[in-house]
Formats: C-alpha cells, sequence, structure tokens
C-alpha cells in the first residue's frame, strides 16, 4: 500500500493519507490552514457527531435514507461519540470561514468508516455513502455548526456546575471551621470594622454560587436549537418535519433538554446565546480571580505581610530564596481566569462580525467557548483540592491585627459621637495605644461602659452598641 490515496471533492483529486478516515475537503484545511497547530476539542467533535447520528436516524424513520446506509452512518457515529476518532479531526480553528471544513472533516470521517462498516476499503472507488449527499442529507453548515456550539457547551454544563459547586462547598465548610475567628476588616486596603473571618470567606462561598446561578440561566438559551434551517433559514431541501423530529432526536441521544427554536433565521443569523453564556464564564472568572486575589493579600508575608491564611506548601517557591513558599494555586488561577477573559473577548467580537444571513466567524467561537470552559474545569478543581480544602487561618495573627486596629472607635460613634470618636482614633494611633484605654481618659465612657461596646465579636453582629437608645 503507497502513502496515499486518491479522494476527489468538487474540484478534482486530492492525495490523502492511505490511513486517514478523512477525505479530500479536509485535506485541503489541512493543506490551506497550517495555523497554529490546535485541534478540535472534543465537545465540537462529540457535537456534530451526534447531529449526523441524529440525521441519519431521523431520515430513516422519514424513509428518505436507505436502511442499511442509515444504519452504518449510525454505527460510525457512535464510535465517534465514543471517542474511537478524535485523532481523525485535523482542521486547524482558524479555518475556512464558518465552519464548512469542520463539519465536512465530521461528514468524511462518518462516510468512510461508514463505507468501511458495509465492507468497503478506504480507498475503493465504489464507496456507497457519500460525505455530502447522505451523512450531511438535510443540513447546512450554516446549521449544523450554530447547533454543533450549543450542543457542546451544554455538553459539559453539569461538570462545570459541578466543578464550582464543589468550590462553594469547600469556603462554606471553612466559614463554618472559622467562624470564631473575629479580624479586622478592610475597606480601600485600610483598617475596618471587625468581620469574622467565616462571614469574609461565607461571602466567597455565595459568589461562587450566584456565578452559578448566572451560568445556569445563560445556558438556557443555548437550548433552542436552529438545525433545520438549512442554508439561510428557510428549510430548503429538508423534510417540513425535519426540525422537529431532530430537536426530539437529539434530545433523546444526548439526555439534555433541548428546544425548537421559535425563528431559524435569527437562529442562524445571532450568536447572541454564546456570546451570552460565554458572559456568564466572563463574570465567574473576573469574580474568581477577586477572591484568588483576596487569598494572595491574606497570605502575603508570612513575616512581612498579613498572614491571615496560610497556603498549603505544594512546591518550593523559589530558585534561590530557600524555604520561600508562594501561593501558587491561586496565582494560577489568576492566569487561568485571565485567559478566559481573553476567549471571552474573542467571542464578542466574533458574534458581532456576522453578517445578514450567516455568521462566518463561529469556528472561532466555538473554540473560544469550549476552551473557556475546559479550563475553567480544570483551574477551579486544582484550586480547589489542592489550595482551599488545606488552607489554614492564623488565629493568632487576624486577631492581633485585630487589636492594633483604631477603627474599632467606630462602635462609639453612637455613644461619643463622629468627632469626638474621631479624636480618640487619632491619639491612639499616635500614642499606639489602645482605643478603650484613650476614651476612658479623656472620660467620654467608664471603663465598664467602653469594654462593654467595644466588644469585637458583637460587633459583626450589627446593631447598636451598648448605651445607646433609639436610631444613631
Amino acid at each position: 500500500m503507497t502513502g496515499f490515496r486518491v479522494e476527489k471533492d468538487s474540484l478534482g483529486p486530492v492525495n490523502v493519507p492511505a490511513g486517514a478516515y478523512y477525505g479530500a475537503q479536509t485535506q485541503r484545511a489541512v493543506e490551506n490552514f497550517p495555523v497554529s497547530g490546535l485541534k478540535p476539542y472534543p465537545a465540537f467533535i462529540w457535537s456534530m457527531a451526534l447531529i449526523k447520528r441524529a440525521a441519519a436516524e431521523v431520515h430513516l424513520d422519514l424513509g428518505l435514507l436507505d436502511e442499511q446506509m442509515a444504519r452504518a452512518i449510525m454505527q460510525a457515529a457512535d464510535e465517534v461519540l465514543a471517542g474511537k476518532f478524535n485523532d481523525q479531526f485535523v482542521v486547524d480553528p482558524f479555518q475556512a470561514g464558518a465552519g464548512t471544513s469542520h463539519n465536512m472533516n465530521t461528514n468524511e470521517v462518518i462516510a468512510n468508516r461508514a463505507n468501511e462498516i458495509l465492507g468497503y476499503a478506504l480507498d475503493d472507488p465504489k464507496k456507497p455513502v457519500s460525505p455530502n449527499d447522505h451523512v450531511n442529507m438535510a443540513q447546512s453548515t450554516n446549521d449544523t455548526i450554530p447547533t454543533a456550539i450549543r450542543l457542546g457547551a451544554l455538553w459539559r454544563l453539569d461538570e462545570l456546575v459541578d466543578t464550582l459547586q464543589a468550590l462553594a462547598y469547600a469556603f462554606r465548610a471553612k466559614a463554618s471551621e472559622w467562624d470564631g475567628i473575629v479580624k479586622s476588616g478592610r475597606t480601600h486596603l485600610q483598617d475596618a470594622v471587625p468581620i469574622r473571618l467565616g462571614q469574609e470567606v461565607g461571602a466567597w462561598a455565595k459568589a461562587v454560587e450566584r456565578n452559578i446561578e448566572k451560568i445556569k440561566q445563560a445556558a438556557d438559551g443555548l437550548r433552542r436549537l436552529g438545525i433545520g434551517g438549512t442554508a439561510t433559514g428557510t428549510g430548503l431541501n429538508a423534510h417540513p418535519e425535519y426540525h422537529r423530529r431532530m430537536v426530539a432526536k437529539l434530545s433523546q441521544l444526548s439526555g439534555l433538554e433541548l428546544y425548537e427554536s421559535d425563528d431559524l433565521f435569527e437562529s442562524m443569523q445571532s450568536m447572541q446565546d454564546a456570546v451570552h453564556f460565554s458572559g456568564a464564564l466572563r463574570t465567574a472568572a473576573q469574580d474568581l480571580t477577586r477572591i484568588a486575589n483576596d487569598i494572595r493579600l491574606l497570605s502575603s508575608g508570612p513575616m512581612t505581610g498579613l498572614a491571615e491564611l496560610t497556603c498549603p506548601p505544594v512546591q518550593p517557591g523559589s530558585s534561590i530564596m530557600p524555604g520561600k513558599v508562594n501561593p501558587v494555586l491561586p496565582e494560577m488561577l489568576n492566569m487561568a481566569m485571565f485567559h478566559i477573559m481573553g476567549n471571552d473577548l474573542t467571542v464578542m467580537l466574533a458574534g458581532q462580525a456576522g453578517q445578514l444571513e450567516l455568521n462566518v466567524m463561529m469556528p472561532i467561537i466555538a473554540y473560544n467557548l469550549f476552551q473557556a470552559m475546559d479550563v475553567m474545569i480544570g483551574a477551579v478543581k486544582a484550586f480547589t483540592d489542592k489550595c482551599v480544602v488545606g488552607l489554614v487561618a492564623n488565629r493568632e495573627r487576624a486577631e492581633g491585627w485585630l487589636a492594633k486596629n483604631p477603627i474599632l472607635v467606630t462602635a462609639l460613634n453612637p455613644i461619643i459621637g463622629y468627632l469626638k470618636g474621631a479624636e480618640v482614633a487619632k491619639k491612639a494611633l499616635a500614642e499606639n495605644r489602645s482605643i478603650l484605654d484613650i476614651v476612658v481618659e479623656l472620660g467620654y465612657m467608664t471603663r465598664e461602659e467602653a469594654e462593654a461596646a467595644l466588644d469585637a465579636r458583637a460587633m459583626t453582629e450589627g446593631g447598636i452598641r451598648q448605651g445607646v437608645s433609639g436610631g444613631g
């Protein structure tokens, strides 16, 4: 056997690697777009194969496709769905507009494998299953690719949600564990009134939970499928029942909750649902960045920083400074989330680049959206398991900072007033003495009154300090 076989498309013959399941159009794309060396994400391979699998069965049920041929296509698609042919999907994400190359890569792999199932060799010129006429029946790149983007994102939605939920649970556990630690709050990176470490970390958990809600809400728009619009949304060359049956079949095969589009033209023209979902990932990414930065601040030091938290020592922190340990997992999370924000910018720019009946930037929307989910899942899992679960609170350091905090005087505002409180705070800071001693020395309160009003734990519960009735 030679190293190549000859395949033909509408432009003529093409040399294709002898053992490749893809064909002429895929080979042309490989030669035309040697851009990044990147390959499609499994989500894109899976979602396109699912569409081909469903279409073959729908066309079999409608009597439009020979049963033997349809079942061979279905079997071949099932094998692709199982990941058997992932190495045969070779087109760079930076490819021909709309995703024709990826669509044809899918059509050719499934067609050649179906022919093999029917007993035909890859180089047999009499192969009966056509990538265009049979695997791509009643389809266009223009409706399959946007449908695949939706399906591919939904495919990993539960995994993404579960990963974020695990992080929220880990923060909740730490919040409960640390609820008794009263520390100095900080606003503007300056001392503020007391807060419990459990309250601070509990807010991180709530932020993650709210981002989960936003991601799930945004994902609902992806459930509306425009498959059946074919080339421009008119449904040309598709059976009148095709759209309805395809949505039902895709839902059955995938186990996903999917809906028919109420406007096939809009579903083809607009990428707003993908852009909106990407935006929800970006929102989560910026919140996770903020939380990672808080952990980096709170674990700074340990001798010259805040050092209220200690990150697990997972690796040496320096090639030159012995004993140095860095917050490497929060740093990793920052980098991963910055990458996701960049992915979102690409998705947004590509989304607005659609023109008239089609958005030709869909391949890069697909790649960036699937990559964003992949990176978020991997980064958050590592951050949760290797950092958050092993975080240690340094009670002595946290309470020590609080004891030196002149802003404790804020609790006395309803009793002695803002101006006297400012006087007390300035004097305590200048003389490096406690608020308690100064307020008593100035005669504004008795020691017993001051001790009750300056109970730091009570300050974290809200309300008006002892010694005052009515509003303040």
